[in-house]
């Protein structure tokens, strides 16, 4: 899977690209209940790693084919048998 994130770069709260993995209230629920991505607490600084906000995105990967689902059946049902 191609990079969500820079693996090099560090993310603060308030950073925009952190909105895609969910907004500051969701990421604030997720540490409070140790879910979510790995991060640091710096003082009072949340710092996620990119390494590891790309990491947890691929944990979190969901993949039809892997599930036994074929995937054509999902977009194209086939008619009730008469």
């Amino acid at each position: 899977m191609a990079n969500l994130f820079d693996d090099n770069r560090n993310y603060l709260l308030g950073d925009p690209e952190l909105e895609f993995v969910g907004d500051r209230d969701k990421l604030a629920q997720w540490r409070h209940k140790g879910l979510g991505p790995a991060y640091y607490k710096l003082g009072r600084k949340v710092v996620y790693r990119g390494c590891d906000l790309n990491a947890w995105a691929e944990a979190n990967r969901f993949d039809l084919a892997l599930q036994g689902i074929d995937r054509w059946l999902l977009c194209c049902p086939r008619p009730p048998v008469k």
